[in-house]
């Protein structure tokens, strides 16, 4: 660089340092900014020599965290000091915790050291051990919950800034995002922020998704401010009236929601009738008639338009258990549209969007904290090592996501539970003594099943025994994080036992046999006999459902395997290897995919869970038992493969589609009327390449809901059938399962 490019980029790190200072949520007092100071001339010396794959100053990444954590988040001085400096430790030989500390004190040197501890966890090459380091990140949180929230920030600037990565890393890193960054950015109650890294995610996971949508919606941006604008104007004089001082705004749905809305009703973007939200935020005098005023601009809105009754969201009587606020209605808005308005006061404005800071700024120490209450039990979940590390991440990811319900204790109290929550749910919601000697469960005075599903409102009773011990079945009525893990511990301990026994009873058993127990043997028997784990073949063993023939299966097999390959070493011509040829006689029959960057042609399975056929974006994943299975971009279990085991990943695109017919679901739904049937077989039955080789109906006070089980060459071809359904009269959807 020249002197001249050096001045530029000082005086570009100069003035982003001095927007920081004017863009903090929190009023900075001159100790403040000499904090914050300190810190920035700290950073800039440790990362002096640092460049970011763009080819900028490593400095502005630190700055562009402090100011998301300063503006979007609003955090306090301490914590923007701790943005600056969250990369120092880790990434220069000239700090140490214990420098930090010297220089800032024990709360800054505290939230680094739990930021570098983070940084520093690795993904192991061979069992990945990605979300055991979510468990160990997710422990930062009873330290200091800033340590997580500085985390997203650094991972929302990440995701902002990746176009120079390569397509792989862009890929890992945006499914971890939307695995676990996203969710806990919405469990926090960081929702503006939840909302750009689901779009970030999208972008790199599926972009060609993403910027179809995001045209899309540039393209109807003019309309939709129009429409938006002819709402407001009618409710204004009505608002105006009552004497409100308020805030109108328009707001579209995010990228994310709007594919995930498509995605789950099996409709096009034109069909999604709620691309956008209307926000009206008031001013309230006091506390005391926050509630009130929300309810009179509510009857406001309810008197130009008609409200859904089943789309009213009361989050002002019932906050959600992130804090979150607000009065949610859906109306038939000017043209016959739905129009979701949301209602909140300046106060529940502020904590949706700066989730925790603003939370604790409002918050009333004479009630119990329910992100506190979050965090405790969060961590007494963590802290069961009992727990396989990939389910608890599942699990907790689940439940970050979880729409809530509120029911009643029998004295009264109201307890918060995910939607489709159980009376074992609400048991071990109350205390784990209470979960593990469950027998029974009133809801409303009535008996009822443990699988029950509890409603809004509901009044649970729990009938426990000193006699009563948790059973595997207790797994399949359990949904909280919190109670499968107390239920899985409790299980483990006793199949544990029964495995320690059936080791010893292996040991003797393959001693008859003449091979010894060491974990050589031991991995091809898990292997052998198709389960995961070690524990999994001792217990088995203890329990007798290993039985001698199998084992002497296994003896004689291992004998032939040991045969076969000193045979093979003996005749093998130098030209061709046999493993080779096998291979090839199965690509080059069905010659549709190939793996890496080399373009290899692999043995590999279609995966049942997403059907992936010619045509569609797809990778492949490395199986323990079953090779390579071949799954769709968007496969429900892409984001957790990417996540937790990207190594086992290979990329993969289809390079032919003509060899091979595939099977493929159409859904459909509409108007029944007569001769609908025939016409929709007519269809199918004039595109020469597609095979219907099933095809169910049912109606209900005249509407049809059917499926139709096709063979195709590829998606192209699926798509024209289901395109020309469309045109069929009567029918209204037509989507691929």
């Amino acid at each position: 660089m020249t002197e001249i490019d050096i001045e530029k980029e000082n005086a570009a790190i100069a003035r982003a340092y001095k927007n920081l200072l004017k863009v903090s949520y929190t009023t900075l007092t001159d100790d403040d900014k000499k904090l914050i100071r300190k810190a920035f001339d700290v950073a800039v010396d440790a990362h002096k020599d640092q460049r970011r794959k763009s080819g900028e100053a490593y400095i502005f990444h630190p700055i562009a965290v402090a100011k998301i954590v300063a503006s979007e988040i609003g955090l306090d001085a301490t914590s923007i000091a701790a943005a600056l400096l969250h990369d120092v430790v880790e990434d220069s030989d000239d700090y140490t915790t214990e420098d930090i500390e010297r220089l800032f004190g024990n709360t800054v040197a505290r939230i680094v050291d739990g930021l570098t501890k983070i940084s520093s966890l690795k993904t192991d090459t061979d069992v990945s051990l990605q979300a055991e380091n979510f468990r160990k990140m997710l422990l930062t949180l009873n330290d200091d919950v800033r340590v997580i929230i500085i985390k997203i920030a650094d991972r929302l600037h990440n995701m902002q800034t990746m176009e120079s990565m390569r397509p792989d890393k862009q890929e890992k890193i945006a499914s971890e995002t939307l695995y676990i960054y996203a969710p806990l950015a919405h469990r926090i109650g960081l929702y503006n922020i939840k909302s750009e890294l689901e779009d970030l995610g999208l972008k790199y996971t599926e972009p060609e998704v993403y910027y179809d949508i995001l045209t899309k919606m540039k393209e109807s941006k003019q309309e939709q401010d129009a429409y938006i604008e002819e709402f407001n104007n009618i409710i204004k004089n009505s608002l105006d009236k009552e004497g409100l001082s308020y805030d109108i705004k328009g707001r579209p749905k995010s990228i994310f929601s709007i594919k995930r809305k498509m995605d789950k009703q099996g409709v096009s973007f034109d069909e999604v009738y709620d691309k956008f939200a209307v926000r009206i935020i008031y001013k309230a005098d006091t506390a005391n008639n926050e509630k009130f005023i929300a309810w009179k601009i509510y009857s406001v809105v309810t008197d130009h338009f008609r409200p859904n009754p089943t789309r009213l969201r009361d989050w002002i009587s019932s906050p959600k258990s992130t804090g979150y606020e607000a009065l949610h209605i859906t109306v038939m808005g000017p043209k016959g549209r739905w129009v979701e308005v949301q209602i909140r006061s300046q106060r529940m404005n502020e904590i949706a969007e700066k989730g925790y800071a603003a939370h604790y700024k409002y918050k009333n120490n004479d009630k119990e904290d329910s992100l506190d209450v979050w965090i405790n039990r969060l961590q007494e979940a963590l802290e069961n090592h009992e727990t396989n590390a990939v389910d608890f991440v599942e699990q907790f990811k689940l439940n970050l996501y979880s729409k809530e319900i509120f029911v009643f204790t029998p004295k009264g109290d109201l307890k918060s539970l995910p939607k489709g929550a159980t009376p074992l749910d609400f048991a071990f919601s109350i205390h784990t003594e209470v979960g593990m000697r469950t027998r029974g469960a009133k809801v409303n005075g009535k008996l009822v099943p443990l699988s029950h599903v509890l409603k809004s409102g509901d009044q649970v009773d729990i009938l426990t025994s000193e006699s009563v011990k948790p059973n595997p079945n207790w797994l399949d009525y359990a949904t909280t994080s919190r109670a499968r893990g107390k239920i899985k511990s409790l299980l483990k301990e006793k199949n544990k036992e029964i495995a320690e026994e059936g080791k010893e009873i292996l040991r003797r058993k393959l001693k008859q046999l003449k091979i010894t127990l060491n974990e050589n043997s031991v991995n091809e028997m898990v292997s052998h006999f198709k389960l995961k784990t070690s524990l999994d073949l001792f217990y088995r063993v203890g329990i007798g459902t290993i039985s001698n023939p199998m084992l002497k299966e296994y003896a004689a097999s291992r004998s032939n395997a040991l045969m076969s390959f000193f045979k093979n070493k003996i005749n093998r011509k130098p030209s061709v290897n046999q493993e080779d040829v096998e291979k090839d006689e199965i690509t080059d029959k069905y010659d549709l995919l190939v793996f890496g960057k080399e373009e290899e042609k692999l043995d590999y399975k279609l995966a049942t869970c997403c059907n992936p056929i010619p045509g569609d974006s797809v990778f492949g994943f490395l199986t323990i038992n079953e090779g390579i299975k071949v799954h769709k971009k968007n496969c429900p279990n892409a984001l957790s493969m990417h996540s937790n085991y990207a190594y086992r990943i290979m990329q993969a695109k289809w390079i032919d589609s003509t060899q091979q017919a595939f099977a493929a679901q159409i859904i459909l739904s509409g108007i029944d009327n007569l001769g609908l049937v025939n016409e929709m077989t007519k269809v199918i039955s004039s595109n020469m390449h597609v095979n219907m080789t099933s095809l169910s109906f049912k109606t209900e006070d005249g509407i049809f809901s059917g499926k139709i089980n096709v063979i195709v060459k590829n998606k192209t071809l699926l798509k024209k059938v289901m395109d020309n359904l469309k045109k069929v009269t009567g029918i209204e959807k037509v989507y691929r399962a």
